[in-house]
């Protein structure tokens, strides 16, 4: 199944059931929740994976599972909404990613939860210990902190001369907060000077990369629901720019972002698909490790490197898992 088609899956699975069968089928088959943090268009293809495992493992939309998924569109009050409704469904199980789960935990302290995705889900307070997590959340940590110096080594490597790192990110995501902390302290310890700037709401951008002109040989972008939103809008910015970004996920690359390194974001939502088989099969979520990525990508976009008169070096592009040209 090629990824238009699992996309087209997941977009017909809430619409293929009208809601007075889907109600019915409900208190006969186990239902699974789905909170996508942002939207369709730009996280689809995640939760397409996750639909394909859960078929892998005998959990068939219809015959042994109901799916019902909801899109957050990056907003706080939107999740707690969507969280509440699948309170009044009687939801046995509710998927989604780090940003919405605190939205989630104050409308329910039983229903279980997973975390696809999380950057440090300890360090934010999400869970315990990644070996018990406690309460009713456990998923798939990202290391996002811990890949953060390694992130910094790879631009050292591509921008030559690196003397200033702008960091940027949404002060107003745990996540993202920890990240740029780690950034910060990792550079100082090199001797890098930082620049420091703190989004809010998608107004903030703009102005940034204002102020970010002629202050920074390479930007560092924290991702997060808001600026993954946005970044086309960042990367276009960048250019205009004519600073190098650094990113977390493939997806700023695919769209003019110079480079990124982090984990396979598919294959931590098949991941998130076989702890949903375990919950459902009894387990205790409390009692599930979180686990850590074992698979990860280094995506670089030539094309932007050629704008932006970076020379990549052959053995770089041998070690990158894609290239963009």
């Amino acid at each position: 199944m090629n990824r238009r088609d699992l996309i087209a899956l997941l977009g017909s699975t809430a619409a293929a059931w009208p809601l007075g069968a889907r109600a019915e089928t409900s208190e006969k088959l186990p239902l699974i929740g789905i909170i996508g943090a942002t939207t369709r268009t730009a996280q689809g293809q995640w939760w397409a994976t996750f639909v394909e495992r859960l078929r892998e493992l005998g959990w068939v939309e219809g015959r042994t599972v109901v799916v019902e998924q909801r899109w957050g569109e990056g907003r706080n009050e939107r999740y707690r909404e969507i969280a509440a409704e699948f309170v009044r469904l009687k939801a046995n199980l509710i998927v989604t990613t780090a940003p919405v789960v605190p939205a989630v935990k104050q409308v329910t302290s039983t229903i279980p939860i997973i975390f696809a995705l999380s950057g440090d889900p300890v360090g934010t307070g999400l869970i315990a210990s990644l070996a018990r997590p406690g309460g009713n959340a456990t998923g798939l940590s990202m290391q996002q902190t811990d890949l953060a110096t390694k992130r910094l080594e790879i631009v050292r490597e591509l921008v030559p001369g690196l003397r200033r790192l702008a960091v940027m990110g949404n002060v107003q995501f745990p996540d993202a907060v920890l990240e740029m902390q780690t950034l910060e302290h990792t550079a100082k310890t090199l001797g890098l000077e930082i620049v420091r700037f703190d989004i809010r709401n998608g107004d903030d951008i703009a102005p940034a990369f204002q102020e970010l002109r002629g202050r920074a040989d390479a930007l560092d972008v924290a991702s997060d629901p808001l600026l993954f939103a946005n970044r086309v809008r960042i990367n276009t910015l960048a250019l205009d720019a004519r600073v190098p970004t650094m990113h977390d996920f493939r997806e700023y690359v695919e769209v003019g972002g110079l480079v990124s390194y982090g984990p396979n974001n598919a294959h931590l939502f098949r991941r998130a698909a076989e702890y949903a088989d375990k919950i459902l099969h009894g387990a205790n979520p409390a009692d599930l490790p979180v686990e850590q990525p074992t698979k990860f990508d280094l995506v670089v976009n030539l094309t932007t490197a050629k704008v932006l008169g970076l020379a990549v070096s052959e053995a770089f592009l041998l070690r990158a898992d894609e290239v963009i040209e």
